[in-house]
């Protein structure tokens, strides 16, 4: 929001999101295309969509010390976007643990629930003494955020929290500049090739001159839709779409991609070449609704058992039986509202009915539902999936399977590198949802 010239962070936010997204399409022209796509299935879907839907992007980055860690939680600070949720992506083979980047309250999100997945390298995992240490003289030595940006992110701090639209439009270009994508790496073909002999992501992290922007993901209604179309759009898809199966009542998140660019890379020196990139790609997702613990576990039992029960497949095995036992297996999961509510499975927002009003007697909230007074309104899902982020981080490396490294889930050292707490995510859509039955019933009813 604006008010008399003041630029607050819902809007600067929005404003990021934008520049962001042009600038990627300038790097990625087939992110244009995805756009499209994405905006022709929303409309045939749906023709009155809400405004969110439209702008709603995720990135991602990768970043490679504790100080640019700690420094890009003051820059997302200014857009009001904090870390939400610790991911530990060690266990799928990749040397990474993250969080998301993201707005808390529901307002903020309907404004732009723009979110930024943000990795750190955990360089504890590089087994190579040596080139462990060539790398963390490599990150130290570069510089991320433009003298200027850190200025502006030290004026905001210091000052009311919030700029002037000019201050707003210089601060939203210096901070774009952290996310351009440089084709020249920082270091010689050698150093480049044996970092990514470890791993592809190692190299990506600690061979340029910054985090470049990975991905930025549109929302799709219907992403079964999308992953049929991209062909004919002249992307190539994933073979398959991660995440959940279909539902009738969407949960969590699911995401499918097109296969990374191949990029060409110049050395530093100028006269090497021979290098290639192959982190950057398109990626869209559908969003279904937030889960409590009792069913996140559920979740994740079922993929567990899904697993199992998939371990004995070749390699070459027909994604298409992987996939139909996966909506066989989640059968056991309630795929019907009033089940998922009555169980306690998700969380839900709590409105008055049209034209009802909410007083005189003692009600408790679950009689104001039955009878029809009060009605239930899932709660997105804003956060991520371990799993899924995974399975395209592996296919677009060209790294179906992981290596054999992993490491204990470690979010002190992360929480340490970043400076500050993470949010729960289950603690924050509690919240939402205890909010909306304050505002039906106040004191007077609970679940």
């Amino acid at each position: 929001m604006t008010t008399n010239d003041t630029v607050f962070p819902d809007m600067l936010r929005s404003m990021f999101a934008s520049a962001l997204s042009h600038m990627y399409q300038s790097e990625v022209p087939q992110y244009g295309t995805l756009l499209k796509l994405v905006s022709d299935i929303n409309h045939q879907t749906n023709q009155k969509l809400q405004h969110r839907i439209e702008v709603e992007r995720h990135g991602a980055i990768r970043l490679g010390t504790a100080a640019e860690l700690a420094t890009i939680r003051r820059l997302f600070s200014v857009m009001g976007m904090y870390p939400v949720g610790y991911y530990d992506l060690a266990v799928a083979g990749l040397p990474v643990h993250a969080t998301c980047f993201r707005p808390l309250i529901e307002e903020s999100l309907a404004h732009n629930p723009f979110r930024v997945f943000t990795s750190l390298l955990r360089l504890e995992l590089i087994q190579d003494k040596s080139l462990r240490s060539k790398a963390t003289e490599i990150l130290n030595s570069r510089t991320i955020f433009t003298p200027r940006c850190m200025e502006l992110i030290e004026e905001y701090e210091s000052n009311q929290r919030c700029f002037t639209s000019t201050v707003a439009e210089e601060f939203i270009k210096e901070a774009v500049e952290t996310f351009r994508w440089h084709k020249t790496s920082t270091v010689d073909i050698t150093t480049y090739k044996e970092l990514q002999a470890l791993h592809p992501l190692i190299a990506d992290v600690v061979c340029f001159k910054g985090p470049h922007i990975n991905h930025l993901t549109p929302r799709v209604i219907d992403i079964q839709a999308a992953q049929s179309s991209m062909v004919l759009y002249g992307l190539q898809p994933k073979e398959t779409i991660e995440g959940p199966p279909a539902r009738n009542c969407p949960v969590l998140l699911r995401q499918t991609s097109f296969i990374a660019l191949n990029e060409a890379i110049a050395f530093s020196n100028g006269k090497e070449t021979g290098g290639s990139h192959r982190a950057r790609f398109g990626e869209i997702e559908q969003r279904g609704m937030a889960l409590t613990p009792k069913g996140r576990q559920l979740y994740d039992d079922l993929i567990a058992k899904w697993r199992r029960d998939t371990a004995i497949f070749k390699p070459s095995a027909d994604p298409m039986v992987m996939h139909e036992l996966l909506v066989e297996t989640f059968r056991e999961f309630p795929d019907d509202l009033e089940t998922l509510w009555a169980e306690g499975l998700a969380y839900f927002i709590y409105r008055p009915a049209a034209g009802v009003s909410i007083k005189g007697d003692v009600h408790d909230i679950k009689s104001l539902v039955k009878s029809g007074a009060v009605e239930l309104q899932p709660i997105t899902y804003e956060d991520f999936l371990p799993v899924s982020a995974a399975g395209i981080f592996h296919s677009n490396l060209g790294q179906e399977d992981g290596d054999d490294q992993v490491a204990a889930a470690d979010q002190g050292s992360f929480e340490k590198a970043l400076g500050g707490k993470i949010h729960n995510e289950f603690e924050l859509y509690e919240e939402m949802q205890e909010n909306s039955i304050l505002n039906c019933v106040g004191d007077r009813g609970r679940v």
